[in-house]
Parts: structure tokens; C-alpha cells; sequence
């Protein structure tokens, strides 16, 4: 027993990934836990709710494309391919955006990331052929949304400890109230404009407020001279940063499930669309209500502790509460409370940190983002491919799938939590 324990601590120690890294942490001034840094939570939540908050509203789009024959020859699972890209290649630019973010500064990458974001939906409410969607809507938003969110993500950690799950998780539900605004602004929109105004309408104010937050950020970078290594094999052989990129790969392939199918969900159960519309607007809101009480909890229960039961929690809402929903009441309750703790994933800063230390949260994050490329890409053309049209019962095999891939995740949560418990014991003599 004494040998296992020891070869635990060996395995997981994060001193021994980075000396360097850990005496820069020794020796860093303790975040001020508040002060300017509540200005960052600001900008921060700013930048979440014209980023993911907006793409959170693809199910809006999602849905209409499904029901409507605007581009010649595309199928279900190229509206589902198309935003996936939106997450995916945000994920799959990370190691470049960390880089560019040592070399050039927080600002620079995020700059050029409203630019290719903003062409994107410019672009996109030119276009008249599907593969012109996968460009614009898919692969510039896509790439957009890494440039400006990535660099971000690494700030509040910097600037908080006691309070860094609550500053993160105020943060966090900026992508709820984005998500809340934008899917019934895209909805009226798109009803009472149209498609191609929406979307530029849409270019117009994320680019506006994206500019504003990037001139606002600030990071404590000089001080903790964090490393900001793109793809640190170092720390890809440790067991316990194993385990954290496991838990985020199979909590993803639900999240996605969730977030892009509900809307869709809503009109196979007999909902029109202004009715499916609201279903993905409240999980939108329950995200923006959760968040800030997922970071509370997580900060005086403890961030690994709240993260495995919450991911448990939304697997069993799946199958106590989706699997059954027949009415819009039952879809919407199920939105709300889904929407509160599905998002438990993007509370992977401080869990950064809990594992390998602050000065290689960047390095950390890195990971963390090219982990979740590969579920982010496929998991709702997964969906799209296993539903049954036609059937009274059209999503019951996404909702299995959606609620395992929770259950499977809050295994591995578990099991960090435990590794990294007997890591912190005293050594036995």
C-alpha cells in the first residue's frame, strides 16, 4: 500500500513536471481577490456572452435550417457538422492562440479573433451553397471564437483565490445571457427581418462589444511569468491531468447533445418554432442562473467535490427528466435545470489549477481545449445520426446517449478527486 501511494504521488506531483514552473508560484504575490479583478469578472463575462452566448443560439439556427429547404442538397448532419465547428475549431486553435498570446500579448490574438469572427457572419448571410456555410457560419465563427476566448480564460485565476470558482462562474453565465439574448433575438429576427439580417445584425454588436472587453483585459502575466506552452507533454503524462482531459472528452459529448438538440427536440414532440425557440432561451437562462452558484458551492465545498456531483446530476436529469418530457412544461423544466448545471465543464480554470498550479494554467488550458476537439466535432452529428424521424419517440436514443456520457464523465471526476487526495496525504515512514 505504502509503494501505491508513493507511486501516486510520483505520477501526479506538480513539482516534478516544471520546477521552474512550481518556484514561480512560490514566489508570486497572492491574487488580491478582488479589486480590479472584479473589473475582469466584468470583462470576462462580457466576453462569454458574445461568444459562447451567441453560439449557444446556433440551436435556433439549427432548427430553422432542419425545417426549411434553403440550401440546395444539404442534410441534417451538415447543419450539425457546421456548428460543431463552432466549438471544435475554437478547441483546435489553442495551442497556436497560447502561443501568439506569449509572443504578442492577451490582445492581439483576441483582436484578430473578432475580425475572423465578424467575417464569418457577414459571410455567412451572403451565402447561397452549403459548403459556403461550412466557411463563414462553421470554420470563421469557429476560429473567431478561439482568437477571442481563449486568451481570456487564464485572466480571473490570476486575480483570485478564495473567490476564483465564484469570479469564474459569474464569468461563465455572460455565455447564458448571451445565449438567453441571442436566441430570441435570432428568433425574431430571423421571423420578422430574416435570415441574412440576423446574422449580420448579429456581426454588428458581437464585433462592438468584443472590441470594448478586449481594450478593458488585463492580465497578471509579469508577475507570474506562467510558461504558456501549447502542447506540454509533460504534463500529458501525469494521471491525475489524464483523468481531468477524460472527464471534459465524455461530459462533452453530452453538452453538445444538449445544447444543439432541444430546440429540434421541441418540434418532434409537436412544439412550433416559437415554442422550440424558448426551450433553448431557458436553458440559456438556467445557465445563467447556475454558473454564479456552481462557483459559490464550488469554492466552499470544493471544486472537484461539486464538479463530479453536478456532471452526475445532469446524467440522471436525462433519464428522469428528458427521456419522459412529452408537453412543453416538462421541456422547458427540463431546460431550466439542465441549463443550470450542464456547462459544469467550463469551471476547468480552477480545476486547472487545482491540479497543476497556477503559473501552468495556461499550458493546462491548452490541453484541455484540443481534449474536447474530437466530442465537440461529432457529438451532434452522433445525435442527429442516432435520432429516429418518424418515430413518436425520435430523440430517445440521444437522450441515452447524452445521459451516460454524464454518468461515464462523473466516474472520472471521482476518480481525480481520489488520486488527488491520497497525493496530498502526508508520505507514510
Amino acid at each position: 500500500m505504502q509503494r501505491e501511494l508513493s507511486l501516486v504521488r510520483d505520477t501526479i506531483d506538480p513539482g516534478t513536471s516544471h520546477p521552474e514552473g512550481s518556484q514561480r508560484s512560490s514566489n508570486v504575490d497572492p491574487p488580491p481577490d478582488g479589486g480590479i479583478g472584479w473589473i475582469q469578472v466584468g470583462v470576462c463575462f462580457t466576453i462569454n456572452c458574445f461568444t459562447w452566448g451567441q453560439i449557444a443560439s446556433y440551436s435556433v439556427y439549427l432548427a430553422y435550417y432542419l425545417s426549411h429547404d434553403i440550401f440546395p442538397g444539404a442534410t441534417p448532419l451538415d447543419y450539425a457538422f457546421i456548428g460543431s465547428f463552432n466549438f471544435s475549431m475554437a478547441m483546435l486553435v489553442s495551442p497556436a492562440v497560447t502561443i501568439i498570446a506569449r509572443r504578442y500579448g492577451t490582445q492581439a490574438p483576441m483582436l484578430l479573433g473578432i475580425l475572423l469572427q465578424t467575417s464569418g457572419f457577414v459571410s455567412a448571410s451572403f451565402a447561397r451553397e452549403i459548403w459556403q456555410l461550412y466557411l463563414s457560419q462553421g470554420l470563421l465563427v469557429g476560429l473567431g471564437q478561439g482568437f477571442v476566448y481563449i486568451p481570456s480564460i487564464a485572466i480571473l485565476s490570476q486575480w483570485f483565490t478564495k473567490k476564483r470558482s465564484l469570479a469564474n462562474g459569474i464569468s461563465a453565465a455572460g455565455s447564458g445571457i448571451g445565449g438567453l439574448i441571442f436566441s430570441f433575438a435570432a428568433s425574431a429576427l430571423i421571423s420578422n427581418v430574416s435570415l441574412a439580417w440576423s446574422l449580420r445584425i448579429t456581426a454588428a454588436i458581437t464585433a462592438s462589444m468584443n472590441v470594448a472587453a478586449t481594450l478593458l483585459i488585463r492580465n497578471r502575466n509579469e508577475a507570474i511569468r506562467p510558461p504558456q506552452r501549447g502542447f506540454d507533454m509533460l504534463l500529458l503524462r501525469r494521471y491525475d491531468v489524464l483523468l481531468l482531459l477524460m472527464w471534459g472528452f465524455i461530459s462533452m459529448l453530452g453538452y453538445m447533445t444538449l445544447l444543439y438538440s432541444l430546440s429540434d427536440f421541441a418540434h418532434s414532440i409537436g412544439l412550433d418554432y416559437t415554442q422550440a425557440a424558448s426551450v433553448a432561451a431557458y436553458l440559456n437562462l438556467g445557465t445563467a442562473v447556475g454558473r454564479p452558484l456552481i462557483g459559490i458551492s464550488s469554492d466552499r465545498y470544493g471544486r472537484m467535490e461539486v464538479a463530479g456531483l453536478l456532471t452526475f446530476l445532469c446524467g440522471v436529469s436525462c433519464f428522469a427528466i428528458w427521456l419522459p418530457a412529452i408537453s412543453y412544461g416538462v421541456t422547458v423544466f427540463f431546460a431550466l435545470i439542465s441549463g443550470a448545471i450542464l456547462g459544469v465543464y467550463w469551471t476547468i480554470g480552477p480545476l486547472c489549477v487545482e491540479v497543476a498550479g497556477l503559473a501552468e494554467l495556461p499550458s493546462l488550458l491548452s490541453l484541455s481545449w484540443l481534449s474536447v476537439v474530437i466530442p465537440t466535432l461529432f457529438s451532434e452529428a452522433i445525435t442527429l445520426k442516432i435520432r429516429q424521424p418518424g418515430t413518436s419517440r425520435e430523440y430517445i436514443y440521444a437522450q441515452i446517449f447524452a445521459g451516460s456520457s454524464y454518468i461515464i464523465a462523473s466516474v472520472c471526476m471521482y476518480k481525480l478527486r481520489v488520486v488527488t487526495r491520497i497525493s496530498s496525504m502526508p508520505p507514510v515512514l
